[in-house]
């Protein structure tokens, strides 16, 4: 039975990413439960308490819980990083298929440029310009508010969709110049069955792998900017949040503050990254044939 999850996996590596990553998400969804405290209560007469058998993991400055927090921040992290990957990954998908299939022409040449200049600016820099535009502050539209983990994940989503459209557009570029297109047009089949019936199905793969890579990548993003103040806004959990508050004790012996937050994120980043090298090992075929020939 392990032998089969481990292979479906891509190896052991990727099965120890994929139990992972479920015990990372079971934990954000089930933040509500499993969390010992609510992450908000404030505990003046428990504060900056060592790690022991009532708190874990410890308790900050203001007397709250630590390893509630940690599992509260994780879901924060997780929703960005999710909801963006899957903003990025429509629209990657969409743009790539588009310029892959109808290439040659006026639409690919402006599609591939468009998404060059996007991608030509870091992400972190573009985040960080978006929320110091619009404010730390919910923002209101349409008489509903919203907070900057929607302005987060947005602007992830948008800026994803450059990396995952490339992929798209070489995988359509090889898929569109196949035999078998050929033969599905002599037939008389219209090209938007061809693309999506065909040529889409063929470019899924390395768009799998890709965003479970970048889920890993939001993951860090999302902690960077709720670090400088722009992410997630106290005194709601997040892993940066957290380490923006730790910095005033890492010299004072208050280990715990800094460690357990960091060691939440590189551990989802560890996690993510060795199920995506998996998953690349299973659904790559030319990475595979690589290996045996290696």
């Amino acid at each position: 039975m392990i032998r089969r999850l481990a292979a479906l996996c891509g190896g052991p590596a990727g099965l120890i990413g994929a139990c992972l990553v479920l015990l990372i998400v079971a934990g954000g969804l089930a933040a509500p439960l499993v969390a010992p405290y609510d992450p908000l209560q404030v505990d003046m007469t428990a504060v900056l308490e060592d790690p022991s058998a009532a708190h874990p993991f410890g308790t900050d400055q203001s007397g709250r819980d630590v390893l509630s927090r940690v599992i509260w921040g994780g879901r924060a992290s997780l929703e960005v990083s999710a909801l963006a990957v899957v903003i990025g990954t429509f629209g990657g998908i969409t743009l790539g298929l588009l310029a892959g299939f109808f290439n040659g022409g006026w639409l690919e040449q402006l599609l591939m440029r468009v998404l060059d200049a996007m991608a030509a600016i870091p992400l972190l820099i573009w985040a960080i310009a978006l929320v110091g535009i619009l404010g730390v502050g919910p923002f209101t539209i349409a008489g509903i508010p919203f907070g900057n983990e929607v302005k987060l994940l947005a602007l992830l989503g948008l800026l994803y969709i450059p990396t995952l459209a490339r992929i798209v557009h070489a995988t359509a570029l090889g898929e569109v110049r196949g035999n078998y297109v050929a033969a599905r047009r002599l037939q008389g089949v219209g090209g938007l069955r061809i693309m999506l019936s065909d040529v889409l199905p063929n470019c899924l793969s390395p768009v799998i792998v890709q965003a479970t890579l970048l889920l890993a990548i939001g993951i860090i993003i999302e902690a960077s900017v709720s670090f400088v103040g722009l992410g997630v806004q106290p005194p709601q959990p997040s892993w940066g949040n957290m380490l923006a508050d730790a910095r005033d004790y890492l010299f004072s012996g208050e280990w715990w503050l800094s460690v357990f937050p960091g060691a939440a994120i590189s551990l989802s980043v560890i996690a993510f990254n060795l199920l995506g090298d998996g998953l690349r090992d299973v659904l790559d075929p030319r990475h595979t044939a690589q290996a045996l020939t290696a």
